[in-house]
């Protein structure tokens, strides 16, 4: 655990200022933040904090129980006979992590079951309806297969160099949506779009072909059709009371409830969103970092790194091990939680985690992957719903 000094580092021109106080810790990636306004001469300042969004914080809080099913449905089906000894699982994932499963295989008998004993070892296996379920992930996975290699290309073409370090994209795998051997079924299968080298005694992935028709991002992509990119045809167009602009390079802006800026903040953030930037597709190095362009450009890629993901989200830890290729701001923690309009931050859960705000309605994700609708199918064995929290009303009816 690491304490943080009081650190101020000004916003906008405003007078609204995001602080680091000195309760500020990391502890597993958990932080906090405090907005403060100037100092009046006789007066304390006034004190924000960052202002949470319990839908998103859920989102975390909901995905606990079911990411230790998968993980642990995995372990039993990779296994030759789709079964293992419950004495063999603390080999797999240490001893902690096994009574963890032990008490998620006590509760939900409706997807693991045990049997052995008298003198015979304990055995853990799948329950047939799920074993069903299981072989249908691999045509799932089939079928999502060109979407996981366009993703990964994408992600390629956006780095400076079109190439990035094995291990880093070892950290993102399941965010991808790429299988366990990725390296052998979708690196080495398409040898057109990709290349495995060694550089200084470090793994890549290369890209071996541009393609432009991929250099479009996903802010880009939901624009095409809008009539009216320009907003005002040269007229003075009003401020917006949400910040949200249409124009060819603006964000879809979502402000937390309770957050109330003024109207200089406002016309502050319509001058951002007019503000012209390069593609996050063009290489960095060829624009001054330090400008307001490339600062925004900045954004730009962040936004595009979450929508590449199956879930629009990563750890903060995860986008901090990209710095290097794909030029992220150097204090991208303060970079977040500026565009606190386009990215939200949870501590829920072992690690922070970062959200493409525009993504999620409530608490659930818009657009999902088939692999993901197919995980939901788990979730059902699980007897628990899904709620919108917009509506109150379940998005499916699962079995008591």
């Amino acid at each position: 655990m690491a304490t943080l000094k009081k650190h101020c580092v000004s916003l906008t021109r405003t007078g609204i200022w995001v602080a680091f106080a000195d309760t500020v810790t990391y502890d597993h990636g958990s932080f906090s933040f405090l907005q403060k306004r100037h100092k009046s001469c006789n007066k304390r300042p006034k004190k924000k904090i960052y202002h949470r969004v319990p839908e998103l914080d859920r989102v975390m809080e909901l995905q606990k129980k079911p990411s230790l099913i998968l993980h642990l449905k995995d372990i039993v089906f990779k296994q030759k006979k789709h079964c293992i000894l419950l004495r063999d699982l603390e080999k797999e994932v240490g001893v902690i992590q096994k009574w963890n499963f032990m008490s998620i295989i006590e509760r939900y008998p409706s997807i693991f079951r045990v049997h052995g004993g008298n003198r015979r070892p304990h055995v853990l296996e799948l329950t047939d309806k799920v074993l069903t379920l299981a072989k249908d992930e691999e045509k799932v996975r089939e079928n999502m297969e060109p979407i996981v290699v366009k993703n990964l290309r994408k992600l390629l073409m956006m780095s400076m160099d079109c190439r990035v370090a094995l291990d880093k994209i070892n950290l993102i795998r399941l965010e991808l949506g790429l299988p366990e051997n990725y390296v052998s079924g979708i690196i080495l299968k398409y040898p057109e779009f990709f290349k495995l080298d060694e550089i200084n005694g470090r793994d890549y992935v290369l890209l071996e072909r541009w393609d432009p028709d991929l250099a479009v991002t996903a802010r880009e992509a939901s624009s095409k059709g809008d009539n009216s990119l320009v907003s005002g045809h040269g007229k003075k167009v009003p401020v917006s009371k949400d910040g949200n602009f249409l124009g060819p390079f603006s964000f879809k802006l979502d402000f937390p409830l309770g957050f109330r800026p003024n109207m200089k903040y406002l016309e502050e953030v319509q001058k951002w969103q007019k503000l012209a930037f390069p593609s996050p597709y063009l290489n960095a190095r060829q624009f001054d970092p330090a400008s307001s362009a490339a600062r925004k450009r900045a954004v730009a890629v962040l936004h595009e790194l979450l929508s590449l993901t199956l879930e629009k989200r990563l750890t903060s830890a995860q986008l901090d091990v990209f710095h290097a290729e794909y030029q992220l701001p150097c204090r991208l923690l303060l970079c977040l939680v500026r565009q606190h309009g386009i990215f939200y931050m949870t501590n829920k859960g072992v690690r922070s985690t970062v959200f493409l705000k525009e993504a999620y309605r409530g608490s659930r994700l818009i657009e999902k992957s088939p692999i993901l609708i197919f995980n939901d199918r788990f979730l059902e064995l699980m007897g628990r719903r899904e709620v919108n929290l917009d509506s109150g009303v379940p998005l499916f009816h699962m079995d008591a």
